[in-house]
């Protein structure tokens, strides 16, 4: 059973997170002032749209954010420690021991030239103290908890020798060789058909359920996210929207950019002829408008949201940065 995130303290804390990239330009802000918290045991989807920041968030909460990026502000705390500032070295041995990353492309986190078990078992022993022998039952054990059939045997065998769904999977058993309390998934689903989708979602909420594995869940599908999700954080060039019960949020969007983002999910038994679109697209990071960045693509835009940068505040039990919502604490 999950654990409740209201009854524990955070695993994560993410305060004020801004990142900016050093240009030719000027310094441009790709994530600006984001804050959010995430219990053990908690699935966290993270959806918006490509450029919205998502990924980003999720580099620097594991540490692997590479220069002319940098964080400009605000601080990262995981599991009561501040992780934002530490070194390189004490950065690493962090992750993959506590913080486990699954990214979009599996062959971006196996080498091809290594079988699967070279790779779980070497990763194994970097991070616990394991005889090669543990280390590599452990590793079957590890694929066969995935859903790998005959991982005895498919141990033995090179990444080119799985499908597409199996090499995720396979990452999936990387990111959890050491049992961390945190994984980073980013876009794990996206490369995958319909019905391996469903397997990899189901897996990650077993994980959760079963070893209280809290998991950032990165998208820009919201189907994904109102499947697998407890709660959703949605970004908008590089600020928090909206964010609250993954439920109330699909079924009441308060945010004019959740609105249509929802309203784009096409609804089974609807009559609908057209589905919600959304004008305009996501301004470049040069480009962000003041006030409100999503005023010029909103159809219920004010005055006022051309100037005024709204804040998220509390209403019913989550968060909205939307100035039609000012003063209403309901």
């Amino acid at each position: 059973m999950r654990i409740p995130p209201q009854t524990t303290a955070p695993l994560l804390e993410v305060r004020d997170l801004s990142i900016v990239f050093d240009t030719r330009r000027g310094p441009l802000t790709a994530v600006d002032d984001i804050s959010f918290e995430l219990a053990p045991g908690e699935i966290l989807g993270m959806v918006g749209e490509s450029g919205a920041g998502k990924s980003l968030t999720g580099t620097a909460i594991t540490g692997l954010l590479e220069r002319p990026g940098r964080i400009a502000g605000g601080e990262i705390r995981f599991d009561g420690q501040r992780i934002d500032n530490l070194p390189a070295e004490q950065m690493r041995r962090i992750r993959g021991k506590k913080i486990g990353a699954i990214f979009q492309d599996p062959l971006t986190s196996l080498n091809p030239l290594y079988t699967v078990g070279y790779q779980l078992i070497e990763t194994i022993q970097t991070h616990l103290d394991m005889t090669k022998d543990q280390a590599r039952k452990r590793a079957i054990d590890l694929l066969a908890e995935v859903g790998i059939p005959a991982p005895e045997i498919r141990v033995n065998h090179y990444p080119h020798q799985f499908s597409g769904g199996m090499r995720q999977r396979v990452v999936i058993a990387l990111a959890l060789c050491a049992n961390p309390k945190l994984v980073i998934a980013d876009e794990p689903t996206t490369a995958l058909d319909v019905s391996v989708q469903a397997q990899i979602i189901a897996l990650l909420k077993r994980l959760c359920r079963d070893h209280g594995t809290a998991v950032i869940l990165v998208t820009h599908d919201m189907g994904v996210i109102a499947e697998a999700a407890d709660r959703v954080a949605v970004l908008y060039s590089g600020r928090l929207a909206e964010i609250g019960d993954v439920r109330q949020v699909v079924k009441d969007p308060r945010h004019p950019y959740t609105r249509g983002l929802m309203g784009s999910i096409p609804v089974v038994g609807s009559t609908a002829e057209k589905l919600t679109q959304i004008e305009g697209s996501m301004p470049r990071l040069l480009e962000i408008p003041e006030g409100c960045a999503f005023h010029p693509r909103c159809t219920r835009a004010m005055d006022k949201c051309s100037a005024i940068r709204p804040r998220p505040q509390r209403l019913n039990g989550g968060e909205v940065a939307c100035l039609l919502y000012e003063g209403d604490k309901k």
